[in-house]
């Protein structure tokens, strides 16, 4: 069965910028996911459990105006220029300093205050999906050169959301994007995500200070720490960190986390040519946040495992490049593939 992309009118932002929400649905009581034109928001996933029972796994909100007033919690955007931090909020780039908007102390977090999770995308629909599209203009929160964005939204009939995202720039730059959505495999509002079980094929990870900036030197081996998920296990406690995945910058997209719920039975792969993972157990929710379950949002709510390149690159020669130039592409590509899996004895 073919899948089925459809758009609807969300809202109007205050200075009358309409916006739209699209409808990728894989079939009758399969995987279905809705993206705003609004920041390249996921605002919906739904999902069937081990049941069958179709469930919404994504945390966000049910209006246009709590995600203009919440924001900074990224809840299913799309960030960039930068997704994660550059220390200071600069970096130096073919012999000049560039200093950007900071928004996270002193450090630019995610782009800058106005980064590419508030702004209304151009839409229109491909085979199984949507294409967002705008222009950075150069300048945009500090960073230089006119960049050209796209990024692809497409669901496979098995119910496979794929991402692509590509970009030109008319100036020396530097580019990373990823998706923020934070999932809750047994359903929005269904408590922590903590006992969810994940695998992550990175043997390494990135310390960081206080500030989620890496410290000097290589990454750091994951053996005998708790950041250790070679073997699935539950999450447990809290996690801002970046994980540097075995087999770094890839051309096509390879297998690097699984998340399994075992109360629900859902499980999600995750496959990327991105070279960095950060996983982020969502530790600012605090209960004030309400989103479409009419639950409010605890610690772990739900998790981000955002595909990207390593926080602070820029200013990190030793970490793979996000230098883009004119004349070449910058592309990245995730999947995130849904399924479920029976009971067990573990598990009734």
């Amino acid at each position: 069965m073919k899948t089925q992309v459809s758009r609807e009118a969300f809202g109007v932002l205050e200075d009358g910028t309409p916006v739209d929400r699209w409808t990728l649905e894989s079939g009758p009581g399969g995987v279905r996911v809705r993206v705003l034109t609004y920041g390249g928001i996921i605002q919906t996933v739904d999902a069937p459990d081990r049941n069958g029972a179709r469930g919404q796994l994504a945390l966000g909100f049910a209006d246009l105006a709590s995600y203009v007033a919440h924001g900074g919690s990224h809840f299913g955007a799309l960030v960039g220029r930068y997704a994660n931090r550059i220390a200071r909020a600069s970096f130096r780039l073919d012999g000049r300093t560039w200093e950007l908007t900071p928004n996270n102390g002193p450090h630019s977090l995610h782009g800058g205050p106005r980064n590419f999770s508030r702004v209304v995308w151009d839409a229109r629909p491909v085979d199984g999906g949507v294409r967002l599209h705008r222009v950075s203009p150069d300048g945009e929160e500090g960073f230089p050169g006119a960049l050209d964005v796209s990024v692809t939204y497409t669901l496979s009939p098995g119910g496979a959301l794929r991402i692509v995202s590509s970009a030109r720039t008319a100036a020396p730059t530097v580019v990373s994007l990823t998706n923020h959505t934070y999932l809750n495999l047994g359903g929005d509002g269904s408590g922590s995500a903590g006992g969810h079980e994940l695998r992550l094929a990175a043997s390494r990870y990135t310390p960081c200070d206080a500030g989620g900036i890496p410290l000097p030197g290589a990454p750091a081996e994951v053996a005998g720490t708790r950041f250790d998920f070679r073997t699935a296990r539950a999450v447990g406690g809290a996690f801002d960190h970046n994980f540097a995945l075995d087999g770094g910058v890839c051309h096509t997209p390879r297998t690097v986390a699984e998340l399994y719920d075992p109360r629900s039975g859902r499980a999600l792969t995750l496959a990327t040519t991105e070279p960095g993972l950060q996983l982020y157990t969502a530790g600012h929710l605090d209960g004030t946040l309400t989103g479409t379950s009419g639950v409010p949002y605890g610690p772990a709510a739900g998790l981000a495992l955002e595909t990207q390149h390593f926080p602070d690159s820029p200013n990190r020669p030793d970490y793979p490049s996000t230098v883009l130039r004119p004349g070449e592409t910058y592309r990245s590509e995730t999947v995130y593939g849904f399924s479920v899996r029976p009971r067990t004895a573990g598990n009734p």
